[in-house]
C-alpha cells in the first residue's frame, strides 16, 4: 500500500564500504536476515540513536564504540534485543565477538544493530551460524540486497544515492533506511545506513548526521511511537582522493551537505509513504510561530491526532478535527483569530472560524488524493516547521494486532 514508492532507483556504490546478507531464519526460514557492512580501514563512522530510555542492548554497544575504529556493522531483523536486561548485553556482545574473531578484527570494531520483536532473547546461534554467508556475499553492489534485509513490517525496500563533481573527482553518497511502524524517531530512524567515500573529520561527520537527522528522519512520525531501537548512521570511508574537509565550510563541504541531506531526506520520506496501511502521505506545515518548538508543537498535535488520521483515511474533509488539534497543541496565548488553515491550496479557516470562501466540495477533492497538505499558519512570528506523516488505517490496526502471530 505504499504511496508514492515505486521500485529502488539507482544506488550507486560507495567506494570502501562493502555490503553482504544471509539468511539465519530467526522469525522465518530461508528469510535474508542478517546483513554484514565493511567499511575500509580508517573510516569515520558517526550517528545518532534513539531517545527512549528502554534502548535495546545493541544500541547501547553502538554508543559505546561508534566513535572509535569501526571496520563492521552487523545487523539483524526479526527480534529486537530489547526489553532483554543483562542477557540482551551479553547476547550483543557476543554476536559482535563472534564476526570479529572471524575477520581478525578487535571485539569494539564491530557495531550491532537489531530491530523486530521486542522482550525476545536474541537468537545468537542461529545469527553466528550464518555470519559467514554474509561474509561471502560482501561486494560494494549489494546496496538494494541489504535493503531488502533489514526490512520488517516494510513492504518495499528503501534506498536513495546521489553523487557530484569537485576538482574532477566523482564523490558519492548512498544509503538505505527500514521502517513502517513504531516511527516517531526523535533522532534518525528504526535503522538507518548513509555511506560516502569524501574523508571527514569525526566532528564535522557528527554534526553533520545531527543536522541531517534533524530535518528529515526527526520530522517524520506514523503514529507518534519512538522505537527502542531506532539508530542512523553515517559512514565516510575516505576514498575519494579529495582533501579531508575539517570544517564545516567550503565548496566541497556545501556540495556534500546538500548530498546527504537530500539522501537523508528521501529515504526518512520513503519510511512515510510505506508507514503500515497507509494510504496518504501527508505534508504538515506550520507557518509564523514566534518558535520553531511551538511549530513543531502544533505539527505533531495534528499529524499524531487518530481523529485527523482517520478522516484522512476517509477522505473527510472534517476540517473541525484540525482546528481541536491546533488549539490543544499547548501553545501559549495563542490568538486563534490570527490563524488560517488550508488543504492543499483551498483555505478552510480563518479568523477563527470557517472560511468565507470554503466549500465542501472543495475539500473533498483535496482529500481525495494520496498526497495532501495541511498548511497552518499561526501568525505569531517567523518560524516554520514541516513534518510529514500518514493516515490511520483498518490495515494498521491488522498489521499491529498480528505482529508477533
Amino acid at each position: 500500500m505504499a504511496v508514492g514508492l515505486g521500485p529502488l532507483p539507482v544506488l550507486h556504490p560507495v567506494p570502501g564500504f562493502e555490503l553482504g546478507i544471509a539468511s539465519a531464519g530467526i522469525k522465518r526460514p530461508g528469510r535474508k536476515d542478517v546483513v554484514v557492512m565493511r567499511c575500509a580501514e580508517g573510516s569515520r563512522v558517526a550517528g545518532v540513536t534513539t531517545t527512549n530510555a528502554f534502548c535495546a542492548a545493541p544500541v547501547l554497544v553502538t554508543r559505546e564504540r561508534m566513535h572509535g575504529e569501526v571496520r563492521y556493522l552487523l545487523t539483524n531483523t526479526g527480534n529486537a534485543n530489547a526489553g532483554t536486561g543483562e542477557p540482551g548485553m551479553q547476547a550483543a556482545l557476543r554476536t559482535c565477538a563472534s564476526l570479529a574473531k572471524r575477520v581478525g578484527v578487535a571485539d569494539s570494531a564491530v557495531l550491532p544493530f537489531s530491530t523486530g520483536v521486542i522482550g525476545e532473547p536474541l537468537p545468537v546461534e542461529k545469527i553466528e551460524a550464518a555470519l559467514q554467508a554474509a561474509l561471502d556475499d560482501l561486494s560494494v553492489d549489494h546496496w538494494a540486497e541489504a535493503a531488502t534485509g533489514i526490512m520488517t513490517t516494510d513492504t518495499l525496500p528503501k534506498g536513495a544515492s546521489r553523487q557530484f563533481e569537485h576538482d574532477g573527482v566523482t564523490v558519492t553518497v548512498t544509503g538505505i533506511s527500514k521502517g513502517a511502524g513504531m516511527i516517531r524517531p526523535n533522532m534518525a530512524t528504526m535503522l538507518g545506513y548513509i555511506a560516502t567515500d569524501a574523508k571527514v573529520s569525526l566532528d564535522v561527520l557528527q554534526d553533520l548526521v545531527r543536522d541531517a537527522a534533524n530535518k528529515s528522519f526527526n520530522r517524520i512520525t506514523i503514529d507518534g511511537d519512538t522505537s527502542t531501537n531506532d539508530c542512523c548512521m553515517l559512514i565516510a570511508t575516505g576514498q575519494a582522493s579529495l582533501p579531508e574537509i575539517t570544517e564545516a565550510s567550503g565548496e566541497l563541504f556545501t556540495k556534500l551537505k546538500q548530498a546527504v541531506f537530500e539522501v537523508f531526506m528521501e529515504v526518512a520520506q520513503a519510511i512515510v509513504r510505506d508507514g503500515e496501511g497507509a494510504t496518504k502521505f501527508v505534508t504538515v506545515m506550520v507557518n509564523g510561530g514566534m518558535t520553531h518548538q511551538e511549530c513543531l508543537d502544533v505539527g505533531y498535535a495534528v499529524a499524531h491526532s487518530p481523529l485527523i488520521k482517520t478522516a484522512l483515511f476517509a477522505s473527510d474533509p472534517n476540517w473541525g478535527r484540525i482546528l481541536a488539534a491546533v488549539g490543544y497543541a499547548g501553545v501559549p496565548n495563542l490568538d486563534v483569530s490570527k490563524i488560517d488553515v488550508f488543504l492543499g491550496e483551498v483555505c478552510i479557516a480563518s479568523q477563527g472560524g470557517r472560511s468565507a470562501s470554503y466549500t465542501e466540495e472543495q475539500g473533498a477533492a483535496v482529500m481525495a488524493r494520496e498526497e495532501i497538505t495541511i498548511r497552518i499558519e499561526l501568525g505569531r512570528g517567523n518560524c516554520s516547521e514541516t513534518i510529514w506523516t500518514t493516515d490511520l488505517s483498518h490495515e494498521y490496526v491488522r498489521i499491529n494486532a498480528e505482529y508477533r502471530t
